[in-house]
């Protein structure tokens, strides 16, 4: 999937989900586009940075933790930006779960290989490399 596509499709995500959400305000579209811009930039590089930090909370709340910091990454990009308010954590926390929902999704339908992705053969298929099937030796 085309890497602006994908980008539109999250931004009106957030449109959408934060118009029906009471808890989350969004000016305009054009406050979408800076949220996804300003989360994407948030979650390249602070959030990885927390995930280190909190590595041992973590492993004690058997991964759970990873939702505390999705919900502060929300509550970060809504400091900064100031066409889009959340009223509190448990409204961030809904919302976080709710685009990582969306992103996943494209996820799916994304059609690229990724790496370590293995190349499969069908059972009832002789797998041939040496294109020997069929010569005789």
């Amino acid at each position: 999937m085309n890497k602006f596509l994908r980008f539109l499709i999250l931004s009106l995500a957030v449109f959408l989900i934060a118009n029906v959400l009471s808890g989350i305000t969004i000016n305009s579209f054009i406050s979408a586009i800076f949220v996804v811009l300003l989360l994407s930039f948030v979650n390249t590089f602070v959030k990885p940075v927390l995930q280190i930090l909190t590595f041992p909370i973590t492993i004690v709340t058997l991964g759970l933790f990873l939702l505390v910091i999705n919900a502060g990454m929300i509550l970060l990009v809504d400091w900064f930006l100031s066409g889009f308010d959340v009223n509190g954590f448990w409204w961030a926390l809904l919302f976080s779960f709710l685009i990582s929902t969306v992103n996943s999704l494209l996820n799916r339908f994304d059609n690229k290989p990724k790496l370590g992705d293995t190349k499969y053969y069908r059972i009832d298929e002789p797998v041939d490399n040496n294109n020997t099937i069929g010569r005789n030796s």
